[in-house]
């Protein structure tokens, strides 16, 4: 009955994983620690799953061709694989090509002709993103809309993936579901993340970098919402699809696109500062506004997600206090 949970050091990846343990079931946790952003946050997530019972974790990379099919194949019963490593972040796809493609197709590859092999495996849940929208002008998103148009390289890898995996559910059979997930924020989360980079600023008094001059929105979504949506789906393996293949493919958001300046305005009443704003243009890649359709998540998952900013933020901001050690 493994889990397997690929990104287990990640912002997603680590609360996934406590949240599979707190319900009694093994995890085996796969990461590369690479130095995106500062290893220490991810030795620090890895640090409050390490030493619980049931838990295992492998520093490997998910493109390593020979490591990753013998890591799990060694593994007991492998009934489910959340695979959320990936390369993030719009803007550096712009600055390292190569790395997206490494991690985001060629990895996702890797893990999927490593999981058809495996003869207990019930259900492979993998990480797609918002981003796959692109330039779509139509909100809120919806996952019957097409997104054929990506605007990054980002973009392009999770769309991509989405069609691997579909490929590997029609060849062998393997259910299979991709979730679209919407800007996720809250304790633990990413340094390069609004949220983070803000929050690091505001204290500071350094301006924050407000692009497209504060004409964003934004489906925030926290991650305690988007935990609850990955383990339901992981739960309820994906059925035939129109063409028989057993994939899917949902929106996890929080149905709420909000304005950046009213975002900003929660963190600095959270922070007890005052931000200062440097209106910027819309950065390349960058799109004005998500906001989820989450209807299909409400009816086959029954995702329903409860936490809005107001709530969501005052929990980043005491997380990153204790965690930082600043007033």
């Amino acid at each position: 009955m493994t889990i397997v949970v690929t990104g287990a050091a990640g912002f997603i990846g680590s609360h996934v994983a406590a949240a599979l343990l707190d319900r009694g079931q093994p995890v085996l946790g796969i990461d590369n620690l690479n130095d995106y952003y500062p290893v220490a946050l991810k030795h620090a997530r890895l640090a409050r799953l390490e030493g619980r019972p049931g838990f295992t974790f492998a520093r490997v990379n998910v493109e390593d061709r020979e490591a990753i099919p013998a890591l799990l194949a060694a593994a007991d019963g492998v009934t489910g694989i959340v695979h959320l490593a990936a390369q993030a972040g719009v803007r550096y796809s712009l600055e390292n090509p190569y790395a997206y493609i490494d991690a985001n197709v060629m990895g996702h590859t890797v893990m999927l002709e490593a999981a058809r092999r495996l003869p207990d495996l019930r259900h492979f849940v993998y990480a797609s993103s918002s981003s796959v929208y692109g330039g779509n002008t139509e909100l809120p998103f919806s996952v019957e809309d097409r997104v054929d148009s990506p605007v990054s390289l980002y973009a392009a890898t999770k769309k991509a993936g989405e069609l691997i995996a579909r490929t590997y559910s029609h060849l062998y059979r393997m259910p299979a579901t991709g979730l679209r997930f919407f800007t996720v924020y809250g304790p633990w989360g990413r340094p390069d993340m609004a949220a983070y980079l803000f929050a690091d600023a505001i204290l500071a008094g350094r301006p924050i970098r407000v692009f497209n001059e504060g004409r964003m929105r934004r489906d925030f979504t926290y991650i305690d919402d988007i935990v609850a949506g990955v383990l339901a789906t992981l739960d309820r393996p994906a059925g035939p699809d129109a063409q028989g293949a057993p994939h899917a493919v949902y929106n996890l958001g929080n149905h709420q696109a909000e304005d950046l300046l009213r975002f900003i305005a929660v963190l600095e009443q959270a922070l007890g500062r005052t931000a200062i704003k440097q209106l910027e243009p819309i950065q390349p890649g960058d799109v004005p506004a998500t906001y989820a359709d989450i209807e299909a998540s409400r009816r086959d998952l029954g995702f329903e997600p409860t936490t809005p900013i107001d709530v969501g933020i005052p929990r980043f901001v005491a997380w990153y206090k204790e965690y930082l050690g600043v007033g």
